[in-house]
């Protein structure tokens, strides 16, 4: 089968498009046709070994697995003698952590969900990556209420397109801040207000919020303070540099307990009843994934070099159906 490796870490030019051989599948496994990846920043963050971090997991010189795309959505192949929940010609969607840049993939029955017949594979490949990091900070870390007035801070990315769209739903008041060309953008995927970053910084504007949930984590924890009411939230899932993460990691920490604002990063986790509360939302029309560009699966480096530009309407999708 094909699938795309980076062997050693840089830019896209890296990528390799090779054969490999088709995933076995264990007891309690689930052998997926891919029909649609998505592109993550993790994606070009693994390939480039950047921040150093990132290499603490991946391999300090090399890479030790080289797969790209948590993101998939496909038809069951095979399953394992213990699986009981799928059975091949199912449609499913999960995040899996790596390996998605491929043909087939062998997932965990523990890790997948069905897909709903009335979504395709594009806006379901789409979700999981970007949709836990937006349900699981606005619900598990901020517990979000209805009539609370959010702000999201890079509310035209992956992520930030599903934080609007969640939070609308549950009933907040919706404050987008993206740039110019994104506006009309998030204004029809539900945000009560917009807010041009390259014309006003939401932060020095005299406006306070209940929640900031920044997508983009380019503020200082000064600035969050200044931008949040009293006992207010600052739910930081995105970061610009590791010293702006480290400073919400340590001062954040410190902030919050001498003003009673709490400001801390997110950690989004792999649950499968989010996943699944994610697909319900999807097919009730409550959220729909906002899809930027297609790509075949032997263009994938052109993909990655476009999500890197930061500059992508909510996802890029890698269509391995197209040629």
């Amino acid at each position: 089968m094909k699938a795309v490796v980076f062997p050693k870490y840089g830019s896209p030019d890296v990528l390799q498009f090779v054969e490999v051989e088709k995933p076995t599948v264990g007891d309690k496994d689930v052998l997926v046709k891919v029909v649609a990846a998505s592109v993550n920043p993790l994606d070009w963050r693994r390939m480039r070994g950047a921040p150093f971090l990132v290499r603490l997991s991946e391999g300090l010189m090399v890479p030790k697995n080289g797969r790209l795309g948590a993101d998939i959505a496909g038809t069951v192949e095979a399953v394992g003698k213990d699986v009981t929940e799928f059975q091949p010609g199912d449609a499913v969607f999960s995040d899996i952590g790596a390996g998605g840049f491929a043909e087939y993939v062998a997932v965990p029955e523990k890790l997948l969900v069905h897909k709903p017949e009335n979504v395709s594979f594009a806006d379901a490949a789409a979700v999981p990556v970007a949709g836990l990091t937006a349900l699981q900070g606005l619900r598990d870390k901020a517990n979000l209420q209805a009539g609370q007035h959010v702000v999201v801070n890079g509310a035209s990315g992956g992520v930030g397109t599903y934080a609007v769209q969640i939070a609308k739903a549950w009933g907040a008041e919706v404050t987008a801040v993206c740039s110019t060309r994104n506006l009309e953008m998030v204004r029809a995927i539900g945000a009560d207000h917009v807010i041009d970053y390259t014309q006003e910084d939401f932060t020095k504007n005299g406006r306070c919020y209940d929640l900031i949930y920044d997508a983009v984590g380019n503020k200082s924890v000064a600035a969050y303070n200044l931008a949040l009411n009293p006992n207010g939230k600052a739910i930081v899932a995105g970061f610009t540099t590791m010293p702006r993460m480290l400073q919400v990691m340590t001062l954040g920490a410190l902030s919050s307990k001498i003003t009673g604002k709490e400001i801390a990063p997110l950690m989004a986790h792999i649950v499968k009843d989010d996943l699944a509360f994610l697909a319900d939302m999807l097919a009730a029309g409550r959220i729909r994934s906002v899809i930027d560009r297609c790509y075949p699966l032997a263009e994938v480096a052109e993909a990655m070099r476009y999500v890197e530009t930061k500059r992508a309407q909510g996802k890029v999708i890698i269509d391995l159906q197209a040629r």
